[in-house]
Order: C-alpha cells, then sequence, then structure tokens
C-alpha cells in the first residue's frame, strides 16, 4: 500500500475532504455513540457492532477482526482496487482533478492512445458477441451448448464468435473509424506480407474484462483445425497477461468472499459460475504470477487452486503454492476425483456435487504429492519422503498443526517423533512441547510490547495517543523522549501532522498495520484538566528509564576498567543514581 507515487500535500487534502464517517457509511450503517461511530464490520459475520469509526482521526478499527486503517483503505477493502486506483475513485467522488504522478508521467497523447485501443476491444467485443447469433456461426453456438452452457451465462460472459471471413473484425472496426495500427496495436488484427487480416479465427471468443469493465483483449478456443488450441492476445498497451485474472469484473462485484477458487481455463470459471459457485477466476493462459497472487490477494482472505488433474495441472499447483506462501497468501487445494478439471466434474455430477468437495491444507497436498513420487514400500522410499515432507514442515509455525502433520509421517514412515521433530529442525519440542505450546499461543495485538518493559511501553503509547487526539501543545513532547523505534517512528509522524488514517496507508505489512490501528484506535481517557500532568508523567517515567539504561550501561563496562578509567565511571554512575532519584519524583 504505497502512497508514494501521489504528492504528499494532494494525499492529505483528499483525505480531509474525503470523510470517513460518509465514505464507510455507503457500505455500512453507522450510529454514532460519544465521538465514535459504531456499525457490523463488513470484513468478518458479526451480530454485534465491533467496528468503529473515528471521524477525529479519519480512521477505522474493527474489535472482531482487528482491520484498521484511512479511507482509502476502507475503499481498497471493499471495492477490491489497489492504493492507485481506489485513490481515483476517492478523487472523482470528491471532486479533486488527479495530480501528475511520481514516476508515472503519461502525456495527453499517450492516454488518448491508450483509450481508443479500450475502445476498439469493447467495440470488436460486441462485434463478435452479435456474430455468435448468427446462422453462419451456428457450430459455435452449437459447441457452447454442448459444453452445458445456457444463453443467460453466455449473455454475462459476453462469449462470441470469430465471423466466417478470416478480415471480418478487421473490416468491421475499420468501419467504425479504426485504423489498421490501432487494430495491430490492440491485438484484434496482424499484418503479415503487407495484408492486415484478423488475429482470431475459426475460434470461439472469450473477452478478457478487467475489475473496471474494461474490454483489455480476448481469448480464443479452436473450432476445426486451428492451431494452439486456445490461443490469446499478446501484451499490448492496455493488456499484459501476467497482471489480471479471467473474471476479475464478476469478483469485483462479489462481497463478502471468504475464499476465491482458481481454475485453469475459461470453461473452469464459466461452469462453475453457472453452477452458483461464487468468487471463480482464472489465470490467462500463464501460470501464477507474483502479480496475480497481490490482486487475489484483495478479494478473499485465501485461495482455493484448483487446476486440471493431468500432470502438467499437478505441477502448476505446486508453483502455485509456493507463489502463494511468498505473498503470505492463505491457499488450499481443491482437488477433483477421478483427475477431472472442475468444468467435466460439474457436468458429470451437477452443481450440488461441489457441496461435498473438501479443500485440503497446501501442506497435506504437498505431503500427498511427495507420497505419489516415492515407492513407501521400501525403507529408501520411505527415508526420501520423510526428508522431502521434512522440508515443508519446517515452515509449520504452530506446534498443534505440526503435531498432527508428524503424526501422519510416523504411520507413513515407521520413524519416531523424536527422529522426525530432528529432521525438521525443531529439536526444542522434543523435550519441552507443551512450553512451545503456550510459548506459541497468540495474544491480543495491542498487548505485543516489542520487547521493553511494561511500563516503558505504556508511557509512551498514552504520550501517542495524546499525539493522535491533537491535545497538547507543540514542543510539549519530541521524537526523541521515545525509547522504541517504532514508537519513535509513529511520534515523528504525529508530530510533523500526519493523521492516524495516513499512518496507516503507508504500511504495506498487514500484520504492522492491524497492530498500529490497534494502538492509535484507543483514547487517551484524559480531561482537559489532566493533559500536562498525564503527558508529564509520561515524560518523567522514560526520562527514568533511559537513565536506567545508561547506569546499566556504564555498569557492565565497569568490569572491563581500572585505575582513572574506573574512577570517572563510578562517579558518573552516582551521579545518574542521584539524579535517577529526582526523575521519579513529581513535580
Amino acid at each position: 500500500m504505497k502512497a508514494l507515487r501521489f504528492p504528499q500535500a494532494w494525499l492529505d487534502e483528499l483525505r480531509e475532504r474525503s470523510d470517513i464517517v460518509q465514505v464507510v457509511s455507503r457500505y455500512v450503517h453507522l450510529t454514532q455513540k460519544g465521538g465514535r461511530y459504531w456499525g457490523l464490520c463488513p470484513f468478518h459475520g458479526e451480530k454485534t457492532a465491533s467496528f468503529s469509526v473515528n471521524p477525529q482521526r479519519q480512521m477505522y478499527y474493527c474489535f472482531g477482526c482487528h482491520a484498521g486503517g484511512s479511507a482509502i483503505s476502507f475503499v481498497m477493502e471493499m471495492e477490491h482496487l489497489d492504493f492507485k486506483d481506489a485513490v481515483k475513485l476517492l478523487a472523482e467522488q470528491a471532486h479533486m482533478a488527479l495530480p501528475e504522478m511520481t514516476g508515472e508521467r503519461e502525456d495527453a497523447a499517450g492516454r488518448s492512445e491508450k483509450e481508443r485501443l479500450l475502445e476498439a476491444n469493447k467495440q470488436c467485443a460486441r462485434f463478435f458477441h452479435s456474430q455468435l447469433w448468427k446462422q453462419e456461426n451456428a457450430h459455435v453456438l452449437a459447441y457452447l451448448y454442448e459444453r452445458g452452457l445456457d444463453d443467460s451465462i453466455i449473455r454475462v460472459f459476453g462469449l462470441g464468435s470469430t465471423p466466417p471471413r478470416s478480415d471480418g473484425a478487421t473490416l468491421a472496426m475499420r468501419e467504425l473509424g479504426f485504423t489498421d495500427e490501432e487494430l495491430v496495436q490492440a491485438g484484434i488484427s496482424v499484418r503479415r506480407d503487407g495484408r492486415v487480416y484478423d488475429m482470431f479465427r475459426q475460434r470461439a471468443i472469450f473477452p478478457i474484462i478487467d475489475a473496471h469493465g474494461r474490454v483489455l483483449g480476448f481469448g480464443g478456443r479452436a473450432l476445426g483445425d486451428a492451431k494452439p488450441k486456445y490461443l490469446n492476445t499478446g501484451d499490448t498497451p492496455v493488456f499484459n497477461k501476467r497482471l489480471g485474472v479471467f473474471a476479475a469484473n464478476l469478483l469485483r462485484k462479489q462481497r463478502g468472499l471468504k475464499r476465491v477458487i482458481l481454475v485453469e481455463g475459461y470453461m473452469d470459471v464459466i461452469a462453475l459460475t453457472q453452477a452458483g459457485v461464487p468468487g471463480v477466476c482464472a489465470t490467462l493462459g500463464t501460470a501464477l504470477t507474483i502479480e496475480q497472487a497481490r490482486m487475489l490477494k484483495r478479494y478473499a482472505p485465501e485461495i482455493w487452486v484448483s487446476y486440471d488433474g493431468d500432470a502438467a495441472g499437478q505441477r502448476a499447483i505446486l508453483r502455485a503454492l509456493d507463489i502463494f506462501d511468498e505473498e503470505g497468501v492463505k491457499a488450499r487445494v481443491l482437488d477433483f476425483p477421478g483427475g477431472m478439471d472442475p468444468d467435466e466434474y460439474i457436468r458429470a455430477y451437477g452443481a450440488q456435487a461441489m457441496d461435498t468437495l473438501t479443500p485440503m491444507d497446501a501442506t497435506s497436498y504437498r505431503m500427498k504429492q511427495e507420497a505419489q513420487a516415492h515407492d513407501l514400500s521400501t525403507q529408501e522410499g520411505r527415508t526420501a519422503y520423510a526428508i522431502a515432507c521434512a522440508r515443508y514442515l519446517a515452515k509449520v509455525k504452530e506446534p498443534v498443526e505440526l503435531d498432527n502433520y508428524v503424526n501422519q509421517l510416523m504411520i507413513s514412515t515407521g520413524f519416531t517423533r523424536d527422529v522426525l521433530l530432528a529432521q525438521i529442525g525443531r529439536t526444542e519440542l522434543i523435550s519441552r512441547e507443551q512450553r512451545a505450546t503456550y510459548r506459541y499461543a497468540a495474544r491480543p495485538l495491542e498487548e505485543k510490547a516489542d520487547g521493553v518493559d511494561t511500563e516503558t511501553d505504556a508511557a509512551e503509547r498514552q504520550l501517542l495517543l495524546l499525539l493522535a487526539e491533537r491535545r497538547i501543545e507543540p514542543g510539549t513532547v519530541t521524537a526523541q523522549d521515545f525509547i522504541t523505534p517504532r514508537h519513535r517512528a509513529l511520534a515523528e509522524k504525529l508530530i510533523a501532522g500526519m493523521t492516524p488514517g495516513a499512518i496507516l496507508d503507508e504500511i504495506e505489512d498487514e500484520q504492522e498495520r492491524a497492530r498500529t490501528a490497534a494502538l492509535l484506535q484507543k483514547d487517551s481517557g484524559a480531561g482537559e484538566d489532566e493533559l500536562l500532568r498525564m503527558a508529564g508523567d509520561c515524560l518523567r517515567i522514560l526520562h527514568k528509564k533511559r537513565i536506567e539504561a545508561q547506569i546499566a550501561s556504564l555498569q557492565e563496562a565497569l568490569a572491563q576498567q581500572k585505575g582513572e578509567d574506573r574512577r570517572r565511571t563510578l562517579l558518573k554512575i552516582q551521579e545518574l543514581t542521584k539524579e535517577r532519584q529526582t526523575a521519579g519524583r513529581k513535580e
């Protein structure tokens, strides 16, 4: 979530003009209680309102799921947009002109060219769709019917057909005023041997539409002898197959998805959607990319990967799981029986059969694939299998989950628990399993104290809240008063005038953003007559802690000193000890 591409002053103005209460109210019914507004959290199911909006700090926070952020991040989550597009949407609603963004200059001519190509794609998609219903293309419509599609789903996806003539689409687009150069740039036409003709011929057409409803390109499924079987628009000024997914426009419209199902082919997406399965999409003729994984992460908390049942599909699943791991996305595998692909399964067993399938977690799937790659009837095969699985299990953090996998591996291989834990590299669990279970137990985000003592942590947090509330005079507190680096960095931003919402926008890591939101959403609880006393108490505590740290450092050095150096250090310790006694007293 990077805000650096827009001028900071312009972003600050956008946040001021995009009142967060109004923004959130478009999606959530809010009720005012005191200085905050409350409603049911749109990010997780709940019956009692735990979602709060603080207009003073221009931020929201959910006490149930710990989601927190600004108006910009709220729109990102609700509309499944990246930072830039969320900013554009808010700017449009606030009637603010977009500034020139750092590192992304594009002149009017460049923008106009892209708009022309997008318009050409839209008109061509309409042309292909109209061709589908003509008698000369009845064989294409018959193919779609044979695959189990009805007219309604055909229209939802805007499916189409190429015309009988090899330059039919080119001629139709020329009549609408598009030049040959534009058609070639858009990937609608190709130029060879001095002749311009259609890129797609003898094919059923699948328009590729982005989350904003723009037609970026096309996929074509061959009918007859045309090769290859599937053909996609190549990279163009408006389309890069690594960056999007098929059916992104439908994903954006679906609220509250618990998971996204990622399949391999266009027909799989359409068949599952027709069967009433929400949140289905496919990659665009390529293996999953990091960019696609990041995009899908915005739509749901986890992804179910469901590729074809052949060997190539299973290898692609393993690669996809690695990418999701790298991006911190929870992924499962929806494995269809008998090596079927999703489209085949739906046609064979019906839509209701989807409810009987249970996705497999990523680690279990990897272990299953390894079991198929080794001969477990031999000691050599069991040994190799155990070693391979240990590499996966080394990444499992939760001891309870690890225990389940180790139990499975013990049964499959015959090795003891201690041997397997040693191979995994978790020897601390061999003799201290119970302690480790408690050590890993989760604590509320706001209770983690960055390794400092609780008195220091509490004093710094209280000062940060006073700064967030902007209720103490400038200069009363400085960033250097803070001992903890994380708190010092937050103080610098608050003292510089940034709102809590703006600070949250700059934090890319989700856990850190939730942790910071949990801290900044609180109230200081100070009355007007208590502000200076409260700030003074906190500053005295921190001053005392810094003195204690100096004394500890000098005492450590003392052990290595002799003579005059030792005498000077002892005098400094005595001096600091007196200062510490004074620092703890209230004036």
